[in-house]
């Protein structure tokens, strides 16, 4: 490669000098040429690639655009002063001018062609990028120059000069693209790197934080993208247990099916003498893999393929030594991502192990041995033996004793009762979000879904064990019983960790997390506990009774705790048929049908019982809320207030259960119609969004709460319930999952409801994620602070001259009417769009000045009193946030009323669509427009399969 690389800048390197010093410039910088101290030359990533790869570890190859091409290019084509003048026109706290600026300053880049020597060059190394194979190749470098190539997929990643530094954090602020191919489209994609270094939120963070714009370059990293075959993770200390084992995990395809959990993957263990000491192959149904227009696709696998080892023992031992290599370098346990194809090894990412302090003793974890009979998806932790009973209707539930394993080929609420004896459940289907995998986590019941033969491999009466970690099933009773424990929450976090509790015999063990708010409780468990449907109560005349059934299971639950959110019944037609007076008809498709509060509206007297039975739990001290499930109209809400009135049940708190598209399209009139909470269904969600039966284990693999366009729904959810002072929160299974909930913190939920046996990890977790936020960049969550209410205000002029040209000179409590910029030009508009910070800027009020009474029609013109107005309601909610957090009472002005002008246009304050496209659009080919608040988690993240387009530049490993 030496050869080649030498060749190609002596190509060029005479045709360019520096414009100030007639020194030669370096376009192009290889990764051997770097190492980690070349920020100044390659930025922050393309530096620490190059100290990988000048370790001799196999890194994809690539190449640096130097940060000094890039001053080269601007000045040289004649667009710096255009640049530096734009830059001077910016008022950094006017959002709109600096949006209208810095996209104008893109535009002139994006526009911009390269000098002749400088394209010559970076379409040179490209060319010769995959040219490996060539080091052996005899002939001048002239005869290699002329070998041509298909060209190769490349990533083009931003690199910046100031990324990774002390004071500040520039990293994820400039874009970076995957999936690129062909001299044109990489022309393309680096001038978009180049003009991303003036986005709205960059440019102003560098002002914030003064720093020059002059001074601030920007590298481009142009790296091969590796086709994998297969793909992993490395541990070169085991992340669990305390010891010095080396675990590897593999899939076929790109990596992106352990990251996201979709994959179950091979795993390795090796000593640090590179002896494999444990070898457990997994039956990986599917690979995701890259198509030939570098879009991801998900392919299933043939049986003897999904069965097959992944990697073979000599890429096992090699890629230990790597481990070993890496640790060694940077003296700490790393945790590291690679990628094979053919036979070529990549390390394509490494970074130091965060859970290594929080290992534990080897042994303290019961291992299995024994003969492992079936195996299915691990859906509740825990260990259980017993007796097997089948059950394959209602009828055989009551064989079931206190101890058995149930079998059956899925659970229904019918089952609830029966599953409580039950040591353990093993299912022929479902996922993870499937009802036995959902009830069994809460019980702490081991549980086992998904084996697709259970109920015809095994045998009634048999004894088995049930390995809920793993999800295997051995012959006989080889291990001890173990309940995963509930353990105490200690951490103390802004986001409101609560808890998830149905049925009353299982309140004391969820109580033992002590957490004081039940975040969902379903009704469902108690009335399946009754053994009766709540018709048969209507049928009987005897809906008091049903009323204290009711009553007497909430205020059971409701005694361990301060405050329960309780979910009216939700009953499916083809649920709880089993029950005394259940309905026989079944609808055709009964998730679709007469269930949730539709039901309750159509049988009010059901509903109303239920009301008046938490009326009472209210009656006895406890904080309850009202969860509506399935709406899907601001009529339903309504309805349910009226028998609110009926009842006399006044102190309701009023939440829906945003569990369809029709509430996430429809929140903003839900939240204006007066209700209190919400709390993301995302089981539901996620299948009626994906058109995914989340009971199915066929179409498990594409049920994924984690899809951008489920994600797009939360965030637009939770954006629009902060602006209306609605608490926000989730309750289903996602909220377990770390993933989902380093996503919901970031985007800013109010709380996360979870299994009580997870309680303490996923506080610990929320604690890590608060606590890891950077200060001062617009990453940090909004607060308010006294300090920044000191330290961030700005004195707006109103430019509106009265008639005789006398100005106002300075408008009073300077900040737009949405609480978010000050304003230059009406004050008191609605134009404005949010800060770009999310944070609450504040003016001081030192030299507010009332205008002369021949000048106050004129401030009614420019909307002064509305401006106020405006901006006094958000000073003192800024004031009773402060007040909550110091413990203290809210401030109360009472008086206050919004003016209006006779005639006066009526103002269109939040004008996004439902997807909240204020948010989550980042710019494409055709549109380099900033969004408004700069989402980087849908704009790259949430886009892992999009081909050609952003993609969070962090994320290597599902990049090569």
């Amino acid at each position: 490669m030496s050869i080649v690389k030498e060749a190609i800048k002596n190509k060029n390197k005479l045709t360019k000098s520096s414009l100030e010093n007639s020194q030669p410039i370096d376009f192009i910088k290889w990764f051997s040429e770097l190492d980690k101290n070349s920020g100044s030359v390659a930025g922050g990533k393309g530096a620490n690639l190059s100290e990988i790869y000048n370790l001799k570890v196999p890194v994809p190859p690539g190449f640096v655009v130097t940060a000094q091409a890039y001053d080269y290019f601007i000045e040289k084509a004649g667009i710096k002063n255009k640049i530096h003048e734009l830059l001077g026109r910016i008022d950094y706290e006017d959002t709109k001018k600096l949006d209208e600026h810095t996209k104008e300053i893109r535009e002139i880049i994006l526009n911009s062609k390269f000098p002749k020597e400088m394209e010559e060059e970076i379409v040179d190394s490209y060319e010769h990028l995959d040219v490996g194979h060539l080091d052996n190749a005899k002939g001048s470098a002239l005869d290699i120059l002329k070998t041509s190539s298909e060209p190769v997929f490349v990533a083009v990643r931003s690199s910046a000069t100031t990324e990774d530094l002390a004071e500040a954090s520039f990293a994820g602020q400039q874009d970076s693209f995957v999936n690129i191919k062909g001299k044109n489209e990489l022309l393309k994609h680096i001038r978009k790197c180049f003009a991303s270094l003036f986005t709205s939120r960059a440019t102003y963070y560098r002002n914030k934080k003064g720093f020059k714009h002059e001074e601030a370059s920007l590298a481009v990293v142009v790296q091969k993208m590796v086709d994998s075959d297969k793909s992993g993770v490395i541990f070169s200390k085991d992340p669990s247990y305390k010891n010095d084992n080396i675990i590897i995990e593999a899939v076929w395809g790109l990596g992106e099916g352990i990251v996201s959990g979709r994959i179950t993957p091979d795993k390795y263990i090796l000593s640090k003498d590179l002896e494999i000491t444990d070898t457990k192959i997994a039956d990986k149904k599917i690979a995701i893999t890259r198509d030939s227009g570098g879009r991801k696709e998900v392919v299933k696998l043939r049986g003897e393929k999904s069965n097959h080892q992944v990697l073979k023992n000599h890429e096992i031992r090699k890629l230990g030594e790597i481990a070993i290599q890496l640790e060694e370098h940077y003296q700490k346990p790393q945790d590291i991502e690679f990628a094979i194809e053919g036979e070529d090894i990549y390390i394509v990412q490494t970074r130091p192990i965060t859970t290594i302090e929080k290992r534990i003793e080897q042994g303290s974890q019961q291992e299995i041995k024994g003969e492992p009979i079936l195996k299915g998806l691990a859906a509740s932790p825990g260990i259980a033996s017993g007796k097997i009973k089948i059950v394959e209707t209602l009828e055989d539930l009551q064989k079931v004793s206190q101890g058995d394993i149930l079998v059956t080929k899925m659970t229904n609420p019918d089952m609830v009762v029966t599953m409580q004896k039950s040591a353990a459940i093993i299912t022929d289907e479902g996922g993870l979000t499937a009802h036995a995998a959902i009830v069994s986590r809460e019980m702490g019941i081991p549980c086992v879904v998904g084996t697709q033969e259970a109920t015809i491999k095994l045998k009634e009466g048999e004894l088995i064990t049930v390995d809920g970690f793993t999800g295997k099933i051995y012959k006989g009773k080889v291990a001890e019983n173990v309940q995963k424990e509930v353990l105490p929450v200690t951490a103390n976090t802004k986001t409101k960790i609560k808890v998830v509790v149905d049925l009353p015999s299982f309140a004391e063990r969820a109580a033992k997390s002590q957490i004081k708010s039940i975040g969902l409780t379903r009704i469902e468990g108690i009335i399946a506990e009754s053994g009766k449907h709540p018709e048969y109560f209507l049928q009987q005349g005897k809906i008091d009774e049903y009323e204290k059934v009711i009553f007497k299971g909430i205020d059971d639950i409701a005694k361990y705790f301060e405050e329960i959110w309780v979910r009216t019944s939700d009953i499916r037609s083809d649920e709880f048929s089993n029950l005394e007076g259940a309905p026989k008809e079944k609808e055709a498709n009964p998730m679709l049908g007469m269930h949730g509060i539709r039901y309750g509206i159509k049988n009010p007297e059901i509903l109303k019982a239920e009301l008046r039975a938490l009326k009472k739990v209210v009656a006895k001290g406890k904080k309850v809320g009202l969860l509506l499930p399935q709406v899907i109209s601001v009529e339903e809400v309504q309805k349910v207030k009226e028998f609110l009135k009926e009842v006399e049940f006044k102190d309701a708190k009023i939440g829906v259960m945003v569990e369809t598209p029709a509430a996430v399209q429809l929140i903003r009139d839900l939240c204006e119609e007066g209700i209190d909470f919400i709390s993301f269904g995302t089981n539901d969600l996620t299948q009626y969004i994906l058109a995914v039966d989340r009971g199915n284990e066929q179409v498990q693999h594409l049920y994924n709460e984690m899809h951008p366009a489920v994600l797009h729904q939360l965030e637009f959810v939770i954006r629009v319930c902060k602006r209306n002072k609605v608490e926000s929160s989730i309750c289903g299974q996602a909220g377990s999952k770390k993933e989902m909930v380093k996503f919901l913190v970031e985007k800013g939920i109010d709380s996360i409801s979870v299994n009580p046996d997870v309680a303490k990890e996923i506080s610990d977790y929320v604690a890590e994620l608060e606590q890891s936020v950077v200060k001062g960049t617009d990453e940090e969550p909004r607060q308010y602070e006294l300090k920044k209410l000191q330290e961030e205000f700005v004195k707006p002029q109103i430019t509106q001259e009265p008639e005789d040209s006398e100005t106002i000179k300075e408008a009073p409590l300077g900040v737009s009417p949405n609480g978010t910029r000050p304003q230059t030009a009406e004050f008191g508009g609605k134009d404005e769009s949010e800060s770009l910070e999310g944070e609450l800027i504040k003016d001081d009020i030192e030299e507010l000045k009332v205008p002369e009474k021949k000048y106050l029609q004129n401030s009614v013109d420019n909307g002064v009193i509305g401006g106020v107005q405006e901006n006094i309601e958000k000073g003192l909610e800024a004031m009773r946030e402060i007040m909550e957090e110091l413990g203290g009472d809210a401030p109360v002005i009472s008086g206050i009323r919004k003016p209006q002008q006779k005639d006066a246009p009526e103002s269109d304050e939040d004008d996004e669509d439902f997807y909240g496209e204020q948010v989550i659009k980042g710019y494409n080919d055709d549109d380099f427009s900033e969004p408004d608040n700069f989402n980087d988690y849908a704009k790259k993240g949430g886009r892992e399969g999009y081909s050609g387009e952003e993609n969070n530049e962090d994320e290597v490993f599902g990049i090569f």
